[in-house]
């Protein structure tokens, strides 16, 4: 099945032309990537349905695409198919992509919040393959949750399942999605980067010195990136903020596994990259706070396409939405 999927993100915005079938997906071509700053929403626009259109020329008489999928951040309507007002999308407000694109290219156009586009690419290609209950979970920039219940994407009653970022884990500690001590606080790259700069100055006013911070002056520059590569390399600072995050992960975790009882949490991003460092922790957390028989059945995995989901996460969506089986 040919389709193309679309990635709309506050850095970029991409269009793939792509073949998906039930085990497989690939890109055949990727069109240049636009960078979003430098567009207006109209201009994007205009520019997606000009690489689409030629992404249809690319094919020859015994091939069309069948369908169009879009990922992007929420907050969305994939059901009237309008972006509304994305954080990190400034101006994208109240866009009735998918009717926009449909129009002007006349293929079936399907909108996905990006997290839930990339559980589908988990459950139908990766370490969610041949579950019929997962939840794959950003942890990234951001901490957002896609949804796979009883073989199907559970998307709520307003497109807002998922959003586990916002559940407070703690009274204290840094803020996410608007909450301080949220489970996006503690476990995204914004949110360590906000406990990591707390720490280090703590250490600083002791009197400490800080392997990977030479100074005050050097604490904007702080990312979750540099803590987790001090950890890799024995930082004992670094370690004790991993351990931290690892600690109020396995509490999130915990309320997920007993809540939904998954087969499978599939996780992305910082976990894949710093899997030994946070795991541990985690899953001390989830042995002492689930119910056995729910611990039992779930495999909490690192992601097996956190560095490609993007590339074909849209493909998935058009093909989910086409009733691949």
């Amino acid at each position: 099945m040919i389709v193309v999927g679309v990635d709309i993100g506050g850095t970029k915005c991409a269009v793939n032309l792509g073949e998906v079938s039930a085990d497989n997906a690939f890109v055949i071509h990727r069109c240049k990537i636009r960078e979003t700053k430098s567009y207006s929403p109209q201009k994007m626009l205009d520019g997606l349905v000009e690489d689409i259109l030629f992404c249809a020329t690319m094919l020859d008489g015994s091939q069309q695409i069948q369908g169009i999928g879009i990922s992007c951040g929420g907050p969305l309507d994939s059901k009237t198919g309008t972006i509304l007002s994305p954080p990190n999308l400034p101006g994208w407000d109240d866009i009735h992509i998918t009717d926009y694109i449909n129009e002007r290219t006349g293929f079936p156009t399907w909108l996905c919040n990006d997290a839930n586009a990339c559980a589908l690419a988990e459950w139908r290609l990766g370490a969610g393959k041949g579950s019929s209950s997962m939840v794959f979970m950003t942890f990234g920039t951001g901490l957002g949750a896609g949804i796979i219940l009883n073989s199907r994407l559970y998307s709520g009653a307003c497109d807002m399942a998922g959003e586990i970022g916002h559940i407070r884990l703690s009274d204290y500690g840094p803020t996410g999605y608007g909450k301080t001590g949220s489970f996006e606080g503690f476990c995204s790259g914004g949110g360590i980067a906000q406990l990591a700069k707390s720490m280090i100055l703590e250490e600083f006013q002791s009197g400490h010195k800080v392997e990977f911070c030479n100074g005050s002056e050097e604490l904007k520059d702080i990312t979750a990136a540099k803590v987790g590569i001090a950890a890799k390399n024995g930082d004992l600072l670094a370690c004790k903020i991993l351990k931290l995050v690892g600690l109020q992960l396995g509490k999130g975790l915990s309320i997920l596994m007993d809540l939904l009882n998954p087969e499978c949490i599939v996780i992305g991003s910082i976990f894949v990259r710093n899997y030994e460092e946070i795991w541990p922790y985690a899953q001390k957390v989830i042995e002492m706070e689930t119910l056995p028989d729910v611990r039992k059945a779930c495999r909490i995995l690192p992601s097996e396409l956190s560095e490609s989901v993007g590339d074909i996460a849209g493909l998935i969506v058009a093909g989910y939405n086409l009733g691949l089986e």
